[in-house]
């Protein structure tokens, strides 16, 4: 076996252990919360069933699939941090830079190079790819939110102001489907789901 072979097949197996991250949103079901791994797997899902309504020009969808399945893999080390939290962002970008650091040096460089430019690139969210998929990574949970009576916003304290201020990407990549945000935030606030 090359050392190539050797080191792709360790990253792989490190990766797997985003299987066991959970973060603070809730599956459907209302039984458990959902695994960083499952929501990057639905993430994926849903910017290729969503892509008609993405309004920003020459978007790759493949890229943005890429995106999807490499965004949080950063949480094997520096741990899911809830969006409606008091964390200070710039503490958690600290983490996750030094969490990707150590995750992508296990790959072969070209690969390595690759997969950490494409987490940047998401992190930054100046490309329409990464505007797009950031737009489709804050819905996943915000669907599941309210299909679970709010779960997340509440135990959080969750304000609309920061309820829309984290879902504005979605507005300017699927105008369309804010509409349906819109929608849920405001019929989430009259059921205290959310706090107007």
């Amino acid at each position: 076996m090359t050392q190539k072979l050797t080191n792709q097949l360790k990253f792989l197996s490190e990766a797997d252990k985003l299987k066991t991250v959970y973060r603070q949103t809730l599956i459907t079901d209302k039984h458990r919360e959902e695994t960083s791994a499952e929501h990057s797997w639905h993430f994926a899902l849903m910017a290729m069933t969503l892509f008609e309504y993405c309004v920003l020009p020459d978007v790759d969808l493949d890229r943005v699939i890429k995106m999807a399945l490499i965004h949080d893999l950063v949480e094997l080390y520096a741990g899911d941090t809830p969006a409606y939290s008091d964390w200070v962002p710039e503490d958690k970008l600290t983490q996750e830079k030094e969490a990707a650091d150590k995750l992508f040096s296990l790959l072969p460089k070209p690969l390595a190079d690759e997969y950490r430019a494409l987490w940047d690139e998401f992190e930054e969210m100046n490309t329409n790819d990464a505007k797009y998929a950031a737009a489709v990574d804050r819905l996943q949970p915000h669907l599941n939110n309210y299909q679970t009576e709010g779960h997340a916003w509440t135990k959080w304290d969750a304000t609309a102001d920061k309820v829309y201020k984290r879902m504005a990407p979605i507005k300017t990549a699927m105008p369309i489907v804010w509409e349906y945000v819109e929608y849920i935030i405001k019929d989430s606030c009259e059921k205290g789901y959310i706090i107007p």
